[in-house]
């Protein structure tokens, strides 16, 4: 009942948080960040990150999703990056992919949906750097869609975001 009741919460923050100002001065992509993030929105069809505090952007990324960016993710490797509204769930410094922030997907919703087709709904999905021994190529990986489903940044915009971003931050992921 208590984890139903904080769900609600992020979820209806999340609704007033990820509202973009609109009188706020639109950042440079990759500004350095200075402040706590408390929400994130991910614009898949533009490959955009906003960063925002008090409904105020304070950056933007260019993003890399899974191979199947169209369409909200629905089963284990089905290639898609999820829609909706998740929030940040863990943080692993060591991960395969330089830093990474981990997000609440699958939801319960997510999980229904799955077993109504007999399907698992997959899990693990992250915002995260470029593979561990891979930052040479950073303008490659940038360049196209390559993950498994996970959002994927470069490794100083990774840094920034983890940096400032706690676990129980709300996400939410726009088709």
């Amino acid at each position: 009942m208590q984890h139903t009741v904080i769900v609600l919460i992020v979820m209806s923050s999340t609704l007033v948080c990820c509202k973009p100002n609109s009188n706020a001065m639109s950042p440079k992509k990759s500004d350095v960040i200075h402040e706590q993030v408390d929400s994130i929105v991910v614009i898949k069809n533009k490959r955009m990150m906003e960063l925002y505090n008090h409904r105020r952007l304070l950056a933007s990324y260019h993003v890399c999703l899974g191979p199947e960016p169209v369409g909200a993710k629905h089963f284990r490797n089905d290639g898609k990056t999820p829609e909706g509204i998740y929030y940040i769930n863990g943080k692993n410094p060591l991960s395969h992919y330089h830093k990474c922030l981990g997000i609440s997907y699958p939801s319960l919703a997510d999980m229904r949906y799955a077993q109504s087709f007999g399907k698992p709904a997959g899990g693990d999905i992250k915002i995260h750097g470029l593979p561990n021994g891979e930052e040479r190529r950073e303008k490659e990986y940038t360049a196209d869609d390559w993950t498994l489903g996970c959002i994927a940044l470069t490794n100083n915009q990774i840094d920034e975001l983890y940096n400032h971003t706690s676990v129980g931050t709300p996400i939410n992921i726009l088709p």
